[in-house]
């Protein structure tokens, strides 16, 4: 069941005192998980580096559709930017509702793939009436024209507070964040719903746009704004000023 939708992986709360499974945590562990998986160690092919784990955290090789914990061993489980990669997405995400009672994932939407398409990434996934719908590039003969990846996930990131902002106002652009409980429906090439196959192969009209990034009242985007303003100058003073003076 679809709890909402958080408007990034640092703003879930997982129980302050319960044990947290991150399954995927690669180069980029969650700081709130207890215990880090990860299936492959000696590779980077999935990842953006090497593994890494915070000072708290146990290490762990295992395969997220095998997992090996007993039933409902874990308060929550976190997996960012993983399900794109895996071989059964059903699997995969059913390993992680029998592990645990509730869960967050993390995926690049359909947009964010276009955007940044990447050669380890199997599935292309939008979230559709609350269940995650899934289809194979190679069914869909996914072929982007260019990959401007590293201009939306480095560049603009370091260097323009204003796509900062962006990412904060509109979050959904590029990425599908779903927090759950009990369980989450993964729907595999549907190729039968002609709908589905039409938002995923051919142009968005301006209807469609509206129903994936609904428009929002004046005043709610000036507080949306307003909210995320706060928050980038808040990090740039944490990393720009006080990490000069030690603190």
């Amino acid at each position: 069941m679809k709890l909402r939708n958080p408007k990034s992986r640092h703003h879930i709360h997982p129980p302050r005192n319960g044990r947290v499974l991150e399954v995927g945590g690669g180069h980029d562990p969650h700081p709130k998980a207890n215990l880090v998986v990860d299936k492959f160690i000696d590779s980077n092919f999935h990842r953006s580096g090497d593994i890494k784990t915070l000072k708290h955290q146990e290490f762990m090789q295992a395969d997220g559709e095998n997992l090996p914990f007993a039933d409902n061993e874990f308060d929550y489980v976190i997996c960012c930017h993983v399900l794109e990669h895996v071989d059964d997405p059903v699997k995969f995400m059913k390993e992680q509702c029998r592990v645990a009672k509730r869960g967050y994932l993390e995926t690049p939407n359909l947009m964010g793939e276009y955007l940044a398409p990447k050669e380890s990434h199997r599935w292309l996934i939008l979230e559709i009436d609350q269940k995650i719908v899934m289809y194979e590039k190679e069914k869909l003969g996914f072929k982007p024209g260019h990959d401007f990846g590293d201009i939306f996930l480095e560049y603009l990131p370091q260097n323009s507070i204003g796509f900062k902002i962006l990412q904060r106002t509109h979050a959904d652009i590029m990425t599908m964040r779903y927090e759950w409980q009990d369980n989450i429906e993964v729907i595999v090439n549907p190729m039968e719903n002609e709908e589905w196959v039409q938002l995923f192969t051919s142009p968005w009209r301006a209807d469609i746009y509206n129903k994936f990034l609904p428009q929002r009242t004046l005043g709610a985007e000036a507080k949306a704004a307003a909210g995320a303003m706060g928050e980038v100058f808040r990090s740039v003073f944490k990393s720009k000023v006080l990490s000069k003076v030690g603190l």
